[in-house]
């Protein structure tokens, strides 16, 4: 993807010499639409107005110059420039080409970069009152304190004046009558601090110290490059890559950083703070609506230094970005799934490439595809070998299931059980992983063996024990826990079938119920407050045993958690995408990591059916490289990713029948192109989703291949009926 990056000239910032201009709205639109520009209104590229569309008033982007294509008398008119920095070129040009990639409208894309509501609106403002030259007639000691207390210039609110002169809001009010203190607007968003690129960080190893360096070199060199920071868990990439953060800072630049999960948000705030003496701005969907105005805000007038995002922080408006980085850069979070499909890795690669500055990928468990980028040179590794301080990596063992099995009715291992008493014993914390939330994945009838299902998906419902309910994890779907079976009626004949963590947390009770046990998922930690609360807790050593899913897998550092157990080591592999053994070497590598990462060494124990598979051998050995190396030739002998092209094209209606028509036109329509083949249609693996049918087209092409132009040629001009949508997912990371 990276040796595709394109660098072309886009519309400049200047004010535009026309009387029409092109404006992109942020709707499914393929290209901008023309618009009369007013007389005496000045307009430049990126501007944000108001232009008429239909009958609604609707804002967008001045896009560059008109084109022509419709006659001047029959174009609208802008309504309005609002009074708020222009989008910049480098923000543009990256929706531009995130647009041509992906096969979206641009104006899908653009609305990924219009997602603050009211963010551009004129700012809110509050009356304050700084000291006038007029003295008031009458002096009394309490006017002289509140004129004493403004004399130094500050405007301040009549609270803030009477708290500092120690006298009654009556008394400031008086002064404000007599003309003393005179009034000025201030905003009342409170101000963004300034990071201090110059405040003492932790002192770094040498390898750190080598790493740091070849670091600061490419940020002080403002050229585009593309780094991998690839050190083992616990070697202190974070410290590492902060001092890039810091010399981005020192030349007045902006910084991104971009997390793939909120869970990572609380702790990485606290480092940062303690690092640069304050706390970054942040960027994900739990923020308010009132912060999210004031952070996009303040990016768009260059205000904020850092942000720490999520994936949709990409397309915030930085005037001034000198450096991003992308931690845990392998993790599948970073893809959107919905709408336009795109990999924020990715496309983070590109905009670096567009403001030509460089990019740090971090990671203890690269995606392959950065490794090869790196193997063939696209791309500098820099490596951390050992852990930060005494650390040492922690042993793993595989429990072989098969000869260690659970008691009847039970999940852990007696080998499991016995190494969390041994840790309990020694006051060390436990971690107990098991990536399925709920209390079980399946619910079936003794009785007729009734399944229940979703009836909007075709997936299974997931009881959730503690809040009496069974949900769908894909749509949202819930309802009781039914008393009877839905088929034959049976009552008290239903069975929970499997765990999830909620059942493991019921056996650790029964095991260890002195125990303090916390259980960590995305069901019962809501916004970042809890995820905070409960890492805090953690980390104070008010828990005993963890138990979580995939939130507890990366990023954290526990310093008394020193024994990890992998419930089922097994589960990723029984996905059938092309890189289910990658990702589960990747979370099973990062779940090993929480333990150890302190004086006390680390155990990690992973439950497994099938202990000969290569990724077991290679978690237990630790030799993550020869495991890479077998991926990527298995891969490259059949052609697939990174060494060949994916697009995964699905197709949904609400019927079953019309789905199923267009999809076999669709199949008939396929243009020929040299190596390209198109699989399917097929059935998805979730062939019903929020109750629309789904059918799934895979095509595969050669590395060289545009399947951009493929794909237009294949379903451009197509008549695709209203209640069925066609989505395209250029390197489709899911395959459900």
């Amino acid at each position: 993807m990276a040796s595709e990056i394109s660098t072309a000239p886009a519309a400049s910032d200047d004010a535009i010499v026309s009387d029409t201009v092109s404006v992109l709205i942020p709707l499914a639109l393929p290209k901008p639409y023309d618009y009369k520009v007013p007389a005496g209104m000045a307009v430049r590229a990126g501007d944000y107005v108001v232009v008429p569309l239909g009958s609604q008033e609707l804002i967008g982007v001045v896009w560059g110059a008109g084109s022509g294509e419709v006659g001047h008398n029959r174009l609208k008119a802008i309504i309005e420039v609002i009074d708020v920095p222009p989008m910049p070129e480098v923000l543009r040009r990256l929706v531009d080409w995130v647009a041509g990639y992906t096969v979206s409208p641009a104006g899908s894309v653009l609305r990924l970069a219009i997602r603050a509501p009211g963010a551009l609106e004129p700012p809110r403002l509050r009356t304050a009152y700084r000291l006038g030259d007029v003295r008031p007639s009458r002096m009394t000691p309490a006017r002289t304190r509140a004129i004493e207390a403004a004399g130094d210039g500050f405007a301040r609110t009549v609270r803030e004046l009477a708290e500092e002169a120690g006298v009654s809001d009556s008394v400031v009010r008086g002064l404000v009558d007599a003309g003393t203190f005179l009034p000025v607007d201030i905003p009342t968003e409170a101000p963004f601090p300034n990071p201090n690129p110059d405040a003492q960080g932790v002192i770094l190893s040498a390898e750190q110290a080598e790493a740091a360096a070849r670091l600061r070199a490419h940020v002080d060199a403002a050229h585009f490059a593309v780094v991998l920071l690839d050190g083992v868990t616990g070697s202190g990439k974070t410290e590492v890559y902060f001092e890039a953060v810091a010399a981005a800072l020192t030349q007045g630049k902006q910084v991104l950083v971009l997390l793939p999960e909120i869970a990572l948000t609380s702790q990485f705030l606290e480092r940062f703070e303690k690092r640069f003496g304050c706390r970054p701005a942040e960027w994900h969907s739990d923020l308010a609506t009132r912060e999210r105005r004031r952070v996009w805000r303040g990016v768009a007038e260059g205000r904020v230094p850092v942000v720490v995002g999520a994936r949709s922080a990409l397309f915030l408006p930085f005037p001034d970005l000198g450096l991003i980085v992308v931690d845990e850069e392998h993790d599948a979070a970073f893809k959107q799934e919905d709408g336009v499909a795109y990999h924020a890795r990715d496309m983070a690669v590109v905009r670096a490439s567009l403001g030509k500055f460089p990019i740090v990928l971090s990671s203890a468990t690269p995606s392959l595809e950065t490794v090869v980028n790196a193997e063939q040179g696209r791309y500098e590794a820099v490596r951390l070998h050992a852990r930060h301080g005494v650390a040492v990596l922690p042993e793993v063992t595989a429990i072989d299931m098969r000869s260690n099995p659970p008691e009847r009715g039970r999940w852990l291992s007696p080998v499991l059980v016995t190494e969390i008493a041994r840790a309990l014993e020694a006051g060390e914390q436990s971690m107990l992983f098991l990536n399925r939330r709920g209390y079980a994945p399946l619910t079936l009838c003794r009785t007729c063996g009734h399944r229940i299902e979703c009836p909007q998906c075709s997936a299974w419902l997931v009881e959730h024990r503690f809040r009496r309910e069974l949900a769908c994890h894909h749509c949202g779907y819930s309802a009781p826990v039914p008393r009877a079976c839905p088929s034959c009626g049976a009552e008290d004949a239903l069975v929970a079938c499997g765990p999830g963590v909620e059942r493991i947390a019921e056996e650790v009770a029964e095991l260890f119920p002195e125990a303090r046990v916390a259980v960590v998922s995305s069901d019962n930690l809501r916004g970042p407050s809890a995820h905070e609360a409960v890492f805090a807790a953690i980390e104070g050593r008010e828990v005993d045993i963890v138990i979580g899913t995939q939130i507890v897998a990366k990023g954290h550092h526990f310093p008394w958690l020193t024994l990890v157990g992998v419930v089922d080591a097994d589960l990723g592999l029984e996905n059938g995408d092309l890189r289910a053994g990658e990702r589960t070497f990747q979370l099973l590598q990062q779940v090993a990591g929480r333990a150890g990462r302190a004086e006390r060494p680390g155990r990690v124990f992973l439950q497994s059916w099938m202990p000969e598979h290569g990724v077991m051998r290679a978690l237990v050995s630790g030799k993550r490289d020869e495991f890479l190396a077998r991926e990527a030739a298995a891969r490259e002998r059949v052609a697939l990713p990174p060494y060949g092209r994916l697009v995964g094209v699905v197709v949904s209606a609400p019927d079953a029948g019309l789905a199923q028509r267009v999809a076999r036109e669709m199949a008939r329509l396929v243009p020929r192109a040299e190596d390209v083949s198109v699989l399917g249609p097929a059935p998805a693996p979730l062939a019903l989703l929020r109750g629309r049918t789904r059918l799934r087209f895979l095509v595969k092409a050669g590395r060289s291949v545009n399947v951009q132009a493929f794909i237009h040629a294949w379903l451009d001009g197509m008549k695709i009926p209203n209640a069925v949508r066609v989505s395209v997912d250029i390197d489709p990371y899911s395959f459900m």
